[in-house]
């Protein structure tokens, strides 16, 4: 899978660095409202053209499934691309926001790239060899205790209607963990899980795109990646509790008590 990895590494760089040019264009950019409270510029879709044309000029038949672009072609290789995590961040001049990439074949996630081309940092993972950030070996934090823990989150903005139960679980962490961060960027949330920058998170309403790449960064770095019941539905529910085991399995005590019953 290492010339899987290189090619997704060669298409994020590209990526960002038109994400970048594309930021110093500022109050230039088209944006649209795709629903509420969810953006798309001009910049989002050309940077996916961008990532889809380098892999197709290395492997035409693998086919895509895109924030953008959608669903396209079939085979055991799928490439999921968010070309730019964090739309509203960059809007607004906000720094952090990313672009993912991530390589499933047959049906489980191989490879993971999260770049943020503002710092240039780049995160990869390859299953069965670990995850790295600019070639440094990661690993998720060693805290043990939630009441000693830095703890991402994202507000289900999409989802008026799970507000006030995403409430009561931002109430609860408060008032146990040490901090709470909301950045914008999910991608990019799951990637500081996997370097230890945070020691947990969690989401409601997440899609594949934007938890791909990062989820297989978080088990490779020795992390845990579930579903809000504990299960492995995260990718299908699109909500997502991580962390290093002992936080992760604090965090779901605390967010378990305010999600409904399977």
């Amino acid at each position: 899978m290492q010339p899987m990895l290189n090619i997704a590494v060669r298409a994020a760089r590209r990526a960002g660095d038109l994400i970048v040019r594309g930021q110093q264009r500022g109050h230039e950019l088209d944006v649209q409202v795709k629903q509420r409270n969810e953006f798309v510029t001009d910049i989002d879709r050309a940077a996916e053209q961008e990532i889809v044309a380098i892999i197709r000029g290395f492997h035409p038949d693998h086919a895509f499934l895109g924030e953008e672009g959608g669903a396209s072609g079939s085979s055991d290789f799928v490439w999921v691309i968010d070309p730019l995590d964090g739309t509203t961040n960059f809007i607004h001049g906000f720094p952090q926001f990313a672009v993912s990439l991530a390589l499933k074949v047959r049906g489980r996630v191989e490879v993971g790239v999260v770049y943020d081309p503002l710092r240039q940092e780049l995160f990869t993972a390859l299953r069965g060899s670990g995850a790295q950030l600019d070639g440094r070996r990661l690993r998720v934090s060693e805290r043990r205790e939630l009441e000693d823990s830095l703890i991402g989150t994202g507000f289900p903005y999409r989802e008026a209607e799970r507000l006030d139960a995403y409430l009561q679980m931002f109430r609860a962490v408060t008032l146990r963990c040490r901090g709470l961060r909301r950045a914008g960027a999910a991608a990019l949330d799951l990637a500081y899980v996997a370097a230890a920058r945070f020691d947990g998170f969690w989401e409601f309403g997440l899609k594949e795109w934007d938890m791909a790449a990062g989820c297989l960064l978080i088990t490779e770095a020795g992390g845990m990646v579930t579903d809000l019941y504990g299960g492995a539905r995260h990718v299908e529910t699109g909500d997502v509790a991580a962390g290093n085991p002992r936080i992760h399995a604090a965090l779901l005590r605390e967010v378990g008590r305010f999600v409904p019953q399977a």
